[in-house]
C-alpha cells in the first residue's frame, strides 16, 4: 500500500501524461486500424534529475561494495551507478560503494568485496539493498539492525552473523579469489523475495530530498572565488588508486581514471563519467593496530569541494542521521545546485593530506 502511495505522488509530478493515438495503415488498402498506445508518465530521477519512467522511480536501488584493487579491474555494472562513493580502508587502499537504481537486467554485477560500518550511513541515504561479501566485526551492530536489508556472500560481519542470500553469489574462472565474486539481477530478486525484502522504496525510511539540481546548467561562474577544475587529482587522498578526473568540455563530463588509466566497466568497456565531483572532508580515526578506520559520517562541522563544468568551489556539508541525505552548501550558506547527471563523492580523511 505504501509503494502505491509513493507511485501516486510520483504520478502527480509526471512531466508527460495521457494517451496518444497511433493510426496504422495495413493491407488491404482502404482499411484503417486505429490503436492506442499508453505513454507512461515520466518523472525526474532523485539521483540524476534526468527523466525516467514513473514506475522506475519507485524501484529500490542496490548499493554494491566494489574494489579498487588493480587486479580487480574492471568492475562489472559499475557504469550503471548514478552515485559512486570512494572511501579509504585499512591498508591504505580505498573501496567503492556503487548506488545503482537500474540494476534489473544486469547478469554480472561486481566483483563484490567486503563492507565496513562507515559505508552503511552513506548507503542508507538511498534505502538500498546492500550487497557485500562479508565485513569486519566493527560493523556487527549496524549490519544486523532490523531495518538493514543486505545480501552477503559470506558471514556478514566477518567473524559471525548470517549469510543472507549467499546462495545467489557466484564466482568466475577469469580471475582468482577474492576478485571473482559476482551476483546477477535475477539472483538479487530471488534472494530478496525469499528474505522478504521490499523491491520498492520503503516510505517509512526513504527520504527523497537529496540533491538540489540547477534549473538549467550551473557553470559556477556566479562564484568569484571559483577555481579551475579541468583536472581533479585525488592522488593525495587515494594514494594507491591515484583516482583522478579529466573534464571534457565537449561532453560537459568528467572522465574517471584509476591506476593511471581509464576506469571502465567490464560489461560495456565504457569509461566512467560524471557531471558532478564532490570531495567531502570527513573526520576520521584509526581504530586499532590492524589499521581499521572509523569515519564521522554524521556531522555538521566539515568542508569539501564541488567540481562541475571545469570549475570548483569550496563547500561545507551536513548529515544528521543515517537515513538523512547529506546536504552541501556554498560559502554563502546556500545549498549548492548541482548539474543533471551522475555524481561521484570522495569521502576524504580530513587533515591527512
Amino acid at each position: 500500500m505504501k509503494s502505491k502511495n509513493i507511485l501516486k505522488r510520483l504520478l502527480a509530478l509526471a512531466v508527460t501524461t495521457g494517451v496518444c493515438a497511433l493510426v496504422v495503415l495495413t493491407a488491404p488498402a482502404g482499411k484503417v486500424h486505429a490503436t492506442e498506445t499508453a505513454t507512461e508518465p515520466m518523472v525526474r530521477s532523485v539521483y540524476t534529475n534526468e527523466l525516467i519512467p514513473a514506475s522506475q522511480a519507485t524501484l529500490r536501488p542496490i548499493a554494491v561494495m566494489m574494489p579498487t584493487d588493480k587486479a580487480a579491474q574492471p568492475s562489472y555494472g559499475i557504469s550503471n551507478a548514478k552515485i559512486l562513493y570512494e572511501i579509504m580502508e585499512e591498508g591504505n587502499i580505498s573501496r567503492q560503494l556503487a548506488i545503482i537504481d537500474n540494476w534489473h537486467g544486469l547478469d554480472r554485477i561486481g566483483n563484490i568485496r567486503s563492507c565496513r560500518d562507515y559505508y552503511i550511513p552513506e548507503a542508507c541515504e538511498w534505502d538500498p539493498i546492500l550487497i557485500h561479501f562479508g565485513g569486519v566485526y566493527y560493523m556487527q551492530d549496524k549490519i544486523t539492525a532490523p531495518h538493514i536489508n543486505n545480501l552477503s556472500g559470506t558471514y556478514e560481519y566477518g567473524t559471525g552473523g548470517d549469510r543472507p542470500g549467499a546462495g545467489q553469489f557466484y564466482r568466475t574462472t577469469d580471475r582468482k579469489a577474492p576478485h571473482n565474486a559476482y551476483i546477477s539481477a535475477a539472483g538479487i530478486t530471488k534472494a530478496s523475495n525469499k528474505l522478504g525484502y521490499s523491491l520498492t522504496i520503503r516510505e517509512e525510511y526513504y527520504n527523497p530530498s537529496h540533491f538540489t539540481f540547477a534549473n538549467g546548467v550551473n557553470t559556477l561562474e556566479q562564484y568569484g572565488n571559483a577555481v579551475p577544475g579541468n583536472v581533479v587529482d585525488l592522488s593525495e587522498i587515494f594514494s594507491y588508486t591515484k583516482s583522478s578526473f579529466t573534464y571534457n568540455a565537449e561532453t560537459g563530463l568528467y572522465y574517471k581514471n584509476i591506476h593511471g588509466k581509464a576506469q571502465t566497466d567490464g560489461l560495456n568497456g565504457e569509461q566512467l563519467t560524471f557531471s558532478n565531483v564532490i570531495i567531502q572532508n570527513t573526520n576520521w580515526d584509526k581504530r586499532d593496530a590492524k589499521g581499521y578506520l572509523t569515519f564521522q559520517n554524521i556531522d555538521s562541522t566539515s568542508d569539501g569541494y564541488y567540481f562541475t563544468k571545469g570549475r570548483g568551489i569550496h563547500i561545507t556539508w551536513k548529515k544528521t542521521s543515517d537515513y538523512a541525505p547529506t546536504k552541501y552548501y556554498d560559502d554563502n550558506g546556500n545549498e549548492i545546485q548541482i548539474n543533471e547527471g551522475k555524481t561521484y563523492i570522495a569521502i576524504a580523511q580530513k587533515g591527512k593530506n
